[in-house]
């Protein structure tokens, strides 16, 4: 699976969706405005932020969360750096993210350290203020062998329904077994079978207020572990 490059399809000339899960990579409303409603708020940031703050993500797609984050980071005044960590098994050509960031001048705008690299190749880098390290292949083969531990993590795969591997039981008890003490995750579906599995896996799991027409969406904490 490791560098398959994503297949993609253009629906009304500026939102990816993917042909492998026949859905879009963001929201079609305002893909900005539901990342910093799901994993900005839902992960009680940029209020948490402090130099080396690890976000990790399930799902790198656009780089819209990275994006995101970066912009709030800079917005919060945050002296030092964060990094920010993401498992993506089918990558977007550099090309094909800066078409879909066009849609978002914001985020546009901080893009161009990160679009240079990928297009490039590279998938490790460096900023003043970021670490970055999107790793390439099947999260449920590369995430058990990472050796860090996310204080906040954004779980942005594919919907549950179309895209169920990164959703399995066993990921989601991974996720946990990566999560620092007090670490949070945040995540646009509310799918039972997702809550449960994180509960089960140490989450204390709350279902909260979703984005625009979406009712519903997942955040939750680490519990202590005794």
């Amino acid at each position: 699976m490791k560098n398959q490059q994503a297949e993609l399809e253009w629906r009304e000339g500026e939102t990816p969706v993917s042909r492998k899960f026949d859905d879009p990579y963001f929201s079609l409303n305002d893909g900005l405005a539901e990342t910093t409603h799901v994993f900005l708020d839902g992960n009680e940031l940029p209020a948490r932020f402090c130099d080396g703050f690890q976000i990790a993500e399930l799902g790198f797609g656009t780089g819209l969360n990275l994006l995101a984050a970066l912009l709030a980071w800079r917005k919060s005044g945050q002296a030092g750096r964060f990094r920010f960590t993401s498992f993506e098994a089918f990558p977007m050509a550099a090309d094909d993210m800066e078409r879909a960031l066009a849609a978002f001048p914001e985020a546009l705008n901080v893009a161009g350290p990160m679009l240079e690299q990928i297009a490039a190749g590279n998938y490790q880098f460096e900023t003043e203020e970021l670490i970055a390290d999107i790793i390439i292949g099947d999260a449920r083969t590369t995430l058990k062998d990472w050796n860090g531990a996310a204080d906040a993590w954004f779980l942005d795969g594919f919907s549950p329904a179309k895209n169920p591997e990164l959703w399995e039981p066993v990921l989601m008890a991974e996720v946990a077994q990566h999560t620092a003490p007090n670490g949070t995750f945040a995540t646009y579906t509310a799918a039972g079978f997702v809550r449960k599995s994180l509960a089960e896996s140490g989450f204390a799991v709350e279902r909260v207020k979703g984005f625009g027409r979406k009712r519903h969406m997942t955040i939750g904490k680490l519990e202590s572990k005794t």
